[in-house]
């Protein structure tokens, strides 16, 4: 006499069908959540990034031309920016604390009056920002709206005067940028200083 066994099979109930896919969907909100902040915040970070370079850029365009140059002279704060165009050539004169500077470069492999200067943004009157003038050219605003140079900020020359004049020191020039980057709502402060000694040896 054979037995039979009735052999009942178990599954899931509705209840706990409910309790895991509802667990399964906050874990993948929570995942997605993690995975969309993330990658905002690379976003943030590659344009904070590409300002930085932008300021970067601005340093190494003025350190660069002003090492190839000479007549260095010095604008004062609030001066008034002469019209460079051709055949303007700048007088040689130390200062402290300039606002602006005016040489002779032959970037490019071109002879040119240069005007690097500290003025108001167009686009922000209440913030300031860096400009460059070619041979009485356009002004070209080499800083991004995002930054705001503090009017701290200046151009020092020294020894720019001939040795004819008694000077005998080397034509030298030192950047000092203060300021703030903006960039969604957030403020970060930024101080830097470069010196440029003329090339061409004038002592």
């Amino acid at each position: 006499m054979k037995t039979e066994f009735l052999k009942i099979k178990n599954g899931f109930t509705i209840i706990e069908t409910m309790i895991a896919v509802s667990i399964f969907i906050i874990v993948i909100m929570i995942g997605m959540n993690t995975l969309l902040n993330a990658n905002l915040l690379h976003q943030k970070s590659q344009n904070m990034r590409s300002i930085l370079d932008s300021m970067n850029f601005a340093m190494e365009d003025m350190s660069r031309n002003l090492r190839v140059g000479y007549t260095y002279d010095c604008i004062p704060t609030n001066g008034t920016i002469p019209d460079t165009t051709p055949p303007y050539t700048p007088i040689p004169t130390s200062g402290q604390n300039c606002g602006g500077i005016i040489f002779k470069s032959t970037a490019n492999n071109t002879l040119a009056t240069w005007v690097y200067y500290i003025a108001t943004n167009p686009n922000y009157p209440s913030q300031y920002s860096i400009f460059k003038i070619v041979d009485g050219s356009t002004s070209v605003q080499l800083t991004p709206d995002e930054v705001n140079i503090d009017p701290s900020s200046s151009f020092t020359v020294v020894g720019a005067e001939p040795p004819s004049s008694g000077n005998y020191q080397q034509p030298f020039v030192t950047i000092k940028l203060v300021g703030t980057i903006k960039y969604q709502n957030i403020t970060t402060p930024f101080s830097l200083q470069t010196s440029v000694s003329q090339r061409t040896i004038d002592i």
